[in-house]
């Protein structure tokens, strides 16, 4: 197995790149704008000179670590991007591009990160391994995206559901009756962090749930902490129950919400997070949950947490409680519930799918690059 060193592999072409301002950015455009964001494209213009016309490349997130393959003509983002050309004339673009996102470049924060990436050795072989290599991880990177796209349409389409049975929650043309939240549920609740904080987080024990674990519309098991009996002792008062809803209360992640999965159970919450406990027979946690998932109804959220004028996002528990929502009769939210209930038999199949491609895929760049 041949190895060759980042260095003698590839150039340092940023320069010769055209930097846009953001506040240029356009929403549509004739040419596409790279940055070191997620996204594959940052946004859009319509200037023509300085357009970098050598693709394709490789460019890297100074700051952020994001590796992306480029083969369209394109300018730059912000400050933090990295162009990078193969020093070889013969160059398999995709497998480079393969061979830097398995590269383990550490994180050092919001620093430089290309003073590491300099330092990698690639493993290199042959043109045609490499070919057989891409086509492997192209063909699992195209399966992995339908999945998300099929997991994304099942979300849309829960959504549409939602509007098309109760309307728009704010404007409320359906004339449903409203009431305080308060008033439709046995309980609204957040804990508290045990004393000695991620120092006493144990490996096995009492599910610990804080606001990372809590998504819009689904629970995150990654970094899921645990806590002994002795700690959850003293959040007795925040003990989570099956059919609880979860939402963030504080932070970026304000008014993320999410139904509480009965294999974490049983389970506390820290102080970020609230769980919110319905009266069954008048309102259903599906019901509510998507609710908080409702656009209109997550803006009105968001801004709550503003209201008092704080800089840092939060949502009071007197706040939840005082929410005034809509209150369509207890059989329409069941029949809403079934109906998602349904549509996640069929999530679980598409989940399961993308969980052993991911897998496959995960497994492969370890075996192809160490």
């Amino acid at each position: 197995m041949e190895y060759k060193k980042f260095t003698a592999l590839f150039t340092d072409v940023t320069k010769t790149g055209t930097k846009i301002p953001k506040d240029e950015y356009l929403t549509t455009g004739k040419n596409i704008i790279i940055d070191q964001g997620k996204d594959s494209i940052a946004g859009y213009t319509d200037r023509q000179k300085g357009i970098f016309e050598e693709v394709p490349v490789i460019v890297f997130g100074d700051h952020t670590r994001i590796v992306k393959y480029i083969d369209k003509p394109f300018f730059l983002g912000a400050d933090g991007v990295k162009v990078l050309k193969s020093k070889e004339k013969e160059s398999n673009y995709k497998y480079l591009y393969y061979a830097l996102k398995a590269a383990h470049i550490p994180n050092t924060g919001y620093n430089r990160h290309f003073k590491w990436l300099k330092q990698i050795n690639m493993n290199y072989p042959d043109l045609n391994e490499q070919k057989n290599i891409v086509d492997i991880l192209d063909s699992l990177t195209r399966i992995i995206k339908v999945r998300q796209k099929e997991l994304a349409f099942f979300d849309k389409l829960i959504k549409a559901r939602f509007v098309e049975m109760f309307g728009d929650p704010i404007s409320n043309k359906k004339s449903w009756k409203k009431r305080l939240l308060n008033d439709l549920v046995d309980k609204i609740g957040s804990g508290a962090t045990p004393k000695g904080g991620k120092e006493s987080y144990q490996d096995h024990g009492i599910s610990f749930i804080r606001s990372m674990n809590v998504h819009d519309g689904y629970f995150n098991y990654k970094d899921l902490a645990y806590i002994n009996s002795t700690q959850a002792k003293q959040l007795s008062n925040v003990i989570v129950q099956s059919q609880d809803v979860f939402i963030n209360i504080t932070g970026a992640s304000v008014a993320r919400s999410c139904i509480v999965p009965d294999d974490i159970l049983p389970a506390r919450v820290n102080q970020h997070v609230s769980i919110i406990r319905c009266k069954s027979d008048v309102l259903n946690p599906i019901f509510i949950n998507n609710l908080f998932l409702n656009d209109s109804f997550k803006r009105i959220l968001l801004s709550i947490g503003l209201s008092g004028g704080a800089t840092r996002q939060a949502i009071t528990k007197k706040q939840l409680e005082m929410l005034k929502i809509i209150l369509p009769p207890i059989s329409l939210q069941n029949e809403f519930a079934n109906f998602v209930h349904q549509v996640d038999k069929s999530k679980v199949v598409i989940q399961k799918s993308l969980d052993e491609t991911q897998k496959l895929y995960d497994s492969l760049m370890q075996e192809y690059f160490g």
